[in-house]
């Protein structure tokens, strides 16, 4: 039995319709297990087990980690990250859990630190010092939180962000969750830590050039300084600090420290990863 922690995520989902393509006995955690059942649909209704579980409560925990011999942890990112998922690994390992594939972040730099990046390296020596066979996934940015810039495509033909020509890695996250599968059903695969980017890097200027081109208009990329951001994320996004102060650094981090694209991906999984156009492509409703 597969436990699913962040089932409801988008690398999660995509990881639980794979797993049952593959005939593979899923459990599929949520504190709102009926919002869950609306999301899985009638299609995978009777192949996945869905559990109610709460990340801060152990009994909850212990339940849903009964008879089950493989995690995948990916909690959506908060201040209360190390203490939450050090206490998962805790109990996972003595309900007897034998491996966690956690979903963590690029590696900590200390030439520009990223707070959320510093929580993931202290649950990744939590599980170094466990007795569990675990296998780190680290992306780099999803393509899906480019949609997250939609509202100021569709409605002022741009966007904004800090990052200038720098080039970032982007991953589509159905590539993370065909890699967690990898982790999950492949024992050659499983115990290592691997960092995950796309085939390509791309600016946001670029980014911004790709979607002129798709939509037939202007769209067009405004650099603001850091300050300006972080106002705008919380006054305009409504962000919480923590969160808003996490993009500024990940915008920051991207300036200062090159970034390149691997072939891990491609390697674990024997493709190409998808490329920014052809996600672009597939979502560019939501940016009309």
């Amino acid at each position: 039995m597969i436990v699913i922690m962040g089932a409801t995520g988008t690398i999660g989902s995509a990881l639980l319709e794979r797993l049952v393509e593959l005939g593979l006995p899923v459990r599929a955690l949520s504190r709102e297990p009926e919002k869950l059942q609306q999301l899985i649909g009638k299609k995978y209704r009777l192949t996945i087990e869905v559990m109610r579980a709460d990340a801060s409560d152990p009994e909850s925990l212990r339940r849903a980690f009964a008879g089950a011999s493989q995690l995948f942890l990916a909690l959506s990112n908060s201040p209360k990250q190390i203490e939450l998922e050090t206490s998962i690994i805790q109990i996972a390992a003595e309900s007897g859990i034998k491996h966690i594939v956690k979903i963590s972040s690029p590696a900590f730099e200390q030439s520009s630190p990223v707070a959320i990046a510093g929580w993931h390296q202290e649950i990744e020596k939590t599980l170094r010092e466990s007795s569990l066979i675990h296998t780190v996934l680290r992306p780099y940015a999803f393509m899906q939180n480019l949609i997250r810039l939609a509202p100021t495509i569709s409605t002022q033909n741009i966007f904004f962000g800090m990052m200038g020509d720098s080039p970032c890695n982007f991953i589509d996250c159905r590539d993370i969750a065909d890699v967690a599968v990898e982790a999950l059903t492949n024992a050659e695969v499983s115990g290592q830590i691997y960092t995950l980017t796309g085939s390509e890097v791309f600016s946001y200027p670029q980014i911004a050039s790709q979607l002129s081109a798709l939509l037939n208009r202007q769209i067009s990329y405004i650099n603001l300084k850091p300050q300006v951001l972080l106002h705008n994320l919380m006054e305009y996004g409504h962000l919480p600090p923590w969160l808003a102060n996490h993009v500024v650094e990940i915008q920051a981090m991207s300036t200062v420290v090159p970034e390149s694209p691997n072939e891990t991906v491609k390697r674990l999984l024997g493709r190409e990863p998808r490329t920014l156009v052809a996600f672009l492509n597939e979502f560019l409703d939501n940016f009309r």
